[in-house]
């Protein structure tokens, strides 16, 4: 047999491993030290012109296949570690036959679950990696992808600029369809929950989950947060240019199931109605705030900033979908929130800080459209909310930040105003 390397891209440096040696055996010189998952395989880290790879010992046929599954996988946009070659024709010192090898990138700053558990973890770790988990999961059915050995064993876990993100690591067992039968997509599911369940309960049995998770619940969890995300991302909004409320009911729903927008598509009808779609993912806490100053310079706290983000991205989405979000957030800024503040009169302005009374104005616009069951214009709202609320709150300026108060009697007011 003769070596044979297949990749995207030929690499010379591929051919100079020590592919006669099986890869157990491989010396701790080419051998890159970094947290391994559990896997039925072999696999050992090496570095190839300065960039770290995986490679996995795996029959010739399967190495193949889980190569192409990979390259189809990026193509379609799914997070998933990126395949680069497949080296088969092995043989040993003594002529006999070796398995071949799948090299795949390591994904930087990514961890197995295990090794996130190895520190100790705070109490929402695991439902925070079991969002993650199910947004993957179902992105993966979305393309017809059925894994068929979903765990978190076969995923890598990564925060990136505030996200949690999960990646597909072992697509050994995967096909791809054109669609998913329901039957295909329960069959997943029921794999995925009696993995993810034993991999808890693995976890506590080592004393590496926090005492307040029970793995039992949490793993039997995945099948609703599947069904609920599955059921929200798979039913496209249909708003009118002068009725947003529909698309805030939708991103409201995915906010309270623990998710967030990270990207909003938007397609006209021909009735002048649009078709809008909502990719969501899970955030780190700092996430909006930090998203919010880079976009507009305004300097909130987290929970006003996830608000605000909320209604830029719809405006965004209902009037420029492909400007780029600085421009759209500038005019977002001077259009809308900006007009917002400014209609409050200036002798109510220290009651809040601006952030949260735009925040107030949006809250009370909901609740008069769901009382009266009609779509509120903005200036409506304002008027009412300025009318019926705000002019009844004590001045919070005023109970936190008096130079005239004493510490008592500022912890007093503020006991007050809670």
């Amino acid at each position: 047999m003769s070596l044979a390397v297949t990749a995207a891209v030929a690499d010379p440096d591929l051919l100079f491993f020590p592919w006669d040696t099986p890869l157990e055996e491989w010396p701790e010189d080419i051998i890159v030290a970094l947290p391994r998952g559990i896997s039925r395989h072999i696999v050992r880290f090496v570095s190839i012109n300065g960039v770290i790879h995986a490679v996995k010992e795996i029959e010739e046929h399967f190495a193949k296949r889980e190569y192409q599954l990979l390259l189809e996988l990026t193509a379609l946009g799914i997070p998933s570690v990126e395949a680069t070659a497949v080296v088969s024709g092995r043989v040993d010192k003594q002529g006999e036959a070796l398995p071949a090898a799948l090299i795949t990138k390591h994904l930087e700053f990514s961890l197995p679950y295990r090794a996130v558990f190895s520190s100790t973890p705070r109490p929402d770790t695991a439902i925070r990696l079991l969002d993650a988990l199910t947004l993957l999961f179902v992105r993966l059915h979305s393309v017809g992808f059925s894994w068929n050995d979903c765990s978190l064993s076969n995923t890598l876990f990564r925060r990136d600029a505030g996200a949690f993100a999960a990646y597909l690591v072992d697509a050994e067992t995967g096909d791809i369809h054109p669609k998913l039968s329901d039957g295909q997509r329960a069959y997943d599911i029921d794999t995925a929950v009696l993995n993810v369940t034993g991999e808890l309960m693995d976890l506590q049995a080592g004393g590496r989950l926090p005492d307040a998770v029970d793995p039992i619940p949490v793993g039997l969890s995945l099948r609703a947060r599947y069904e609920r995300l599955w059921g929200v991302l798979n039913t496209p909004v249909l708003i009118d240019n002068n009725n947003r409320t529909p698309l805030d009911q939708h991103i409201r729903r995915l906010n309270s199931m623990g998710f967030d927008v990270a990207e909003i598509r938007m397609a006209s009808l021909d009735d002048g109605k649009q078709l809008v779609n909502i990719t969501a993912k899970v955030v780190d806490a700092g996430h909006h705030a930090r998203r919010l100053i880079r976009l507009t310079g305004l300097d909130v706290e987290e929970n006003q900033a996830r608000r605000l983000l909320n209604d830029l991205d719809g405006y965004r989405a209902t009037t420029a979908p492909t400007q780029s979000e600085e421009i759209v957030a500038h005019r977002w800024v001077m259009e809308v929130f900006e007009p917002i503040v400014m209609a409050v009169p200036q002798e109510l302005r220290r009651k809040l800080e601006p952030a949260e009374i735009f925040h107030e104005v949006l809250e009370h616009r909901w609740f008069m459209a769901e009382k009266q069951g009609r779509q509120i214009d903005i200036e409506e709202a304002v008027a009412a909310y300025i009318r019926d609320v705000l002019s009844n709150k004590p001045d919070e300026a005023a109970v936190f930040g008096s130079a005239n108060s004493s510490d008592d009697t500022i912890e007093m007011e503020a006991i007050k105003f809670d």
